[in-house]
């Protein structure tokens, strides 16, 4: 199993990547928020082909944790990121899903 550290340099790369600046603080309360869930191959992972995981993401994550009302714009940030991380990409990192969720969604301040 990896350290946290090695799993965040692995999420971070991922961004890096992709040319995206992220805000490190928040990456790492978000990392820090899914704790041992990172390093398990599944759960760490996002699939956006699967509608249940989507709506788990909407219900758990975006209605949860960020407190946000059920609207479209829940479905249409989780299309941007699916989009933005590569429809063929199989290995989008769900640290990486959520960060990119929270800065799409103005939440920036419930992790930081």
């Amino acid at each position: 199993m990896p350290t946290y550290e090695e799993a965040f340099k692995k999420f971070t790369q991922e961004l890096d990547n992709l040319g995206i600046y992220y805000h490190e603080e928040m990456y790492h309360a978000i990392t820090k928020y899914l704790g041992p869930s990172i390093h398990d191959k599944d759960a760490s992972l996002v699939a956006c082909s699967s509608p249940k995981e989507l709506a788990s993401i909407k219900t758990n994550f975006l209605m949860g944790k960020l407190a946000m009302e059920d609207s479209p714009k829940l479905d249409h940030a989780i299309e941007q990121v699916c989009g933005a991380l590569g429809q063929s990409n199989r290995n989008k990192h769900r640290a990486t899903f959520y960060y990119l969720l929270v800065a799409i969604l103005n939440k920036e301040h419930v992790f930081i």
